[in-house]
């Protein structure tokens, strides 16, 4: 269990990373990115963590699965991103494809 729940926090830094890396300008702003590099390296010791006891597959899944929706779900949020119906209904199909990978596991 301590795996999935370091998976899914590892999928949480994945989206900070994301958001921070587009934030740094390049690497021309200093705050975003040491917010990146410190995001990145959580999320891929976490990642490393969980399939030591996890599937590849599965594992790379879920976290890219959390990241991206994550990552999306913020950039709308915040407005940087346009909102859309779709775009909601299908983020929401990955988090239902992202459950059903923990349940088929």
């Amino acid at each position: 269990m301590l795996a999935w729940v370091v998976l899914v926090l590892s999928g949480v830094f994945e989206a900070v990373w994301a958001t921070a890396l587009g934030r740094s300008e390049g690497f021309t702003r200093l705050v975003p990115s040491v917010v990146f590099l410190v995001a990145l390296g959580l999320s891929m010791s976490g990642l490393a963590y969980a399939m030591r006891t996890l599937p590849t597959g599965t594992s790379y899944a879920v976290w890219v699965g959390i990241g991206a929706a994550l990552t999306v779900a913020y950039g709308m949020a915040t407005g940087a991103e346009p909102t859309s119906t779709i775009k909601i209904l299908l983020l929401i199909g990955i988090i239902v494809c992202v459950v059903g990978l923990k349940l088929a596991h």
